[in-house]
């Protein structure tokens, strides 16, 4: 388990300095294709990790239920509106849609596994 955990987190840092080369490789910091490689590597690494952690907690029982494939069109729409946040306002506001993206997910999979309570079952 040591190993695989190990494995995980050094594949994290090499793709992590791969894509700042490739960010780097496209063009200075602020241009539009170094943007959009970031917000994609962002966007990426999340989904790793998210399905890395889901996985963990329901092979533990932690969760009762983790339905990663439902992360795909989040990650899609924040990508998109990430971009489009760090391109017109900055990088603050870009990271503000992308840690509100995060914890969107995170509101949907408490809600799956009920740590909110019946939410859905309300009269």
């Amino acid at each position: 388990m040591t190993r695989w955990a190990l494995a995980t987190v050094a594949a994290l840092l090499l793709l992590g300095a791969a894509v700042a080369a490739a960010a780097r490789f496209f063009g200075r910091p602020g241009s539009r294709a170094s943007i959009f490689v970031s917000v994609v590597a962002a966007w990426l690494g999340a989904w790793i990790l998210w399905n890395f952690a889901g996985g963990l907690l329901v092979r533990y029982g932690l969760l009762s239920t983790y339905h990663g494939a439902l992360f795909a069109p989040v990650a899609l729409v924040g990508a998109v509106v990430h971009y489009r946040a760090h391109v017109r306002t900055g990088r603050v506001e870009g990271l503000a849609v992308f840690v509100g993206g995060q914890l969107a997910w995170l509101a949907v999979v408490l809600i799956q596994n009920g740590a909110l309570g019946d939410v859905w079952d309300r009269p």
